[in-house]
C-alpha cells in the first residue's frame, strides 16, 4: 500500500485548481516578445527530452532564427541566479555553476545558441531579447511553467514508462494528471524502440488530446569519443569494437541508456547508477573503476550529461562518451511544424 497516494491525490488537486486559473485568464501569462516553443514532460526522471530540445533548436537554428534556450539549470550551485551558460558563440560556464544539462546542450550545439539558467524565465527572456536580438525561445522542461506564453506545447512520453506509476508526486512521478497531456499541441513518443505496446499508447493519446500531433521518435547511436575530447567538433575518434565495457551514468533513466547500449550489440560486464544530476568526485570514479576490473571490462561508457562533470577527474581505464541522436519518424512534418507555430 502507497501511504504517499492521498497526498498525490492533493498536490494533483493543487495543480487541476492552478492550471484551471490559468486557462481562465485569472492568472496570466507573460508574452515572452518573439516565438516560444515549450517542450516538457508530465513525469519526473528521464525521457529523453535533453535530446529533443537539442534537434528543435538544430532545425531552428537551421532555419536562420536566433535561438535562445531558457532553463532553470537544475542542480547548479546557486539556483537564485541568472546564468550565462552560452552566448550562441562559446560555452562559458561550468556544470556547477549552469548546470549539467545547460552545458550539455552548449556542447551538442556547438556553442550555436544562447542559454540562460535562470528560475525566473519570463525576466531572463526580456533579458536575453534585449541583449542577444532572440527570435525564437525554447523553454527548457516548460510543460508546468505556465507564467511563460508559447506558440508551441511539445510534451515527451517515454514509451516504456508513460505514466510511472500512475501517481502523483509524491506518491508517483507524474507531475500531474496524465489528461492535462490535453494542453498539448505536439506528443513526441521517446524510445518508441524500445516498446511494444506503441499502438495502444497511441490510442490513449489521441483518446485524451484529438488536435496534437503525436510522432514516434527513436535513439540512434552515432560514435563514441573520448572523455578527454568530448566537447570537440569532429573527434569521433574511440569507435565500438568488441572490447568488454562497463557503463555507468547519473541521469533520470539510466536503465534506458544501458538498454540502448545492450540493443547496439555492446558487451556490457557490468553496470552502475548514480542519481539524476549527480556530482561526481574522485571516489565515485575509484569505486566505478574497481567494480569494472572486478567485472573484467576493458573500458568504461557514459553519457554526454555525465561527461561534462567528469574532466577534472583521474581515470586509470579509458574512458569514453555514447553520442546519441533523436530520430523522429515524420521529420519534415515535425520541421513543419517548429517553422510555422
Amino acid at each position: 500500500m502507497n501511504l504517499l497516494v492521498p497526498f498525490g491525490k492533493l498536490y494533483g488537486l493543487v495543480m487541476d485548481i492552478r492550471n484551471r486559473l490559468f486557462d481562465r485568464g485569472i492568472f496570466k501569462s507573460a508574452d515572452l516578445g518573439a516565438r516560444t516553443i515549450s517542450v516538457g514532460n508530465l513525469t519526473t526522471g528521464g525521457t529523453g527530452k535533453t535530446p529533443l530540445v537539442a534537434l528543435i533548436a538544430e532545425i531552428l537554428i537551421e532555419n536562420n532564427e536566433n535561438v535562445c534556450i531558457l532553463t532553470r539549470g537544475y542542480g547548479r550551485m546557486n539556483p537564485k541566479t541568472r546564468v550565462l551558460v552560452c552566448d550562441g558563440e562559446k560555452v562559458l560556464v561550468d556544470p556547477i555553476e549552469g548546470g549539467d544539462e545547460p552545458v550539455e546542450l552548449a556542447y551538442k550545439l556547438n556553442g550555436k545558441a544562447v542559454i540562460v539558467a535562470d528560475a525566473d524565465r519570463v525576466a531572463a527572456a526580456k533579458w536575453a531579447r534585449k541583449r542577444f536580438g532572440v527570435t525564437v525561445f525554447i523553454l527548457d522542461d516548460g510543460f508546468q511553467h505556465r507564467r511563460a506564453k508559447r506558440d508551441l506545447d511539445i510534451v515527451c512520453v517515454d514509451a516504456t514508462n508513460p505514466c510511472g506509476n500512475g501517481h502523483i508526486l509524491p506518491a508517483g512521478s507524474l507531475r500531474e494528471s496524465f489528461r492535462c497531456i490535453e494542453r498539448a499541441g505536439a506528443v513526441v513518443i521517446t524510445r518508441a524502440d524500445q516498446s511494444t505496446s506503441l499502438d495502444a499508447l497511441q490510442q490513449k493519446l489521441e483518446g485524451r488530446n484529438t488536435r496534437a500531433s503525436i510522432f514516434r521518435a527513436r535513439t540512434e547511436l552515432l560514435s563514441l569519443t573520448r572523455l578527454s575530447e568530448h566537447g570537440s567538433v569532429a573527434n569521433y575518434v574511440c569507435g565500438k569494437d568488441r572490447r568488454k565495457y562497463f557503463a555507468f551514468s547519473g541521469i533520470g533513466n539510466p536503465e534506458n541508456f544501458f538498454a540502448t547500449l545492450r540493443n547496439n550489440d555492446f558487451e556490457l560486464t557490468g553496470v552502475s547508477s548514480f542519481p539524476d544530476h549527480h556530482r561526481y568526485i574522485q571516489r565515485d570514479i575509484d569505486r566505478v573503476e574497481s567494480e569494472a576490473k572486478k567485472q573484467n571490462a576493458d573500458a568504461l561508457l557514459t553519457t554526454p550529461k555525465d561527461a561534462v562533470k567528469l574532466t577534472e577527474l583521474k581515470f586509470e581505464l579509458p574512458c569514453c562518451v555514447v553520442n546519441t541522436n533523436i530520430v523522429i519518424d515524420d521529420p519534415e512534418t515535425f520541421r513543419r511544424l517548429l517553422i510555422s507555430s
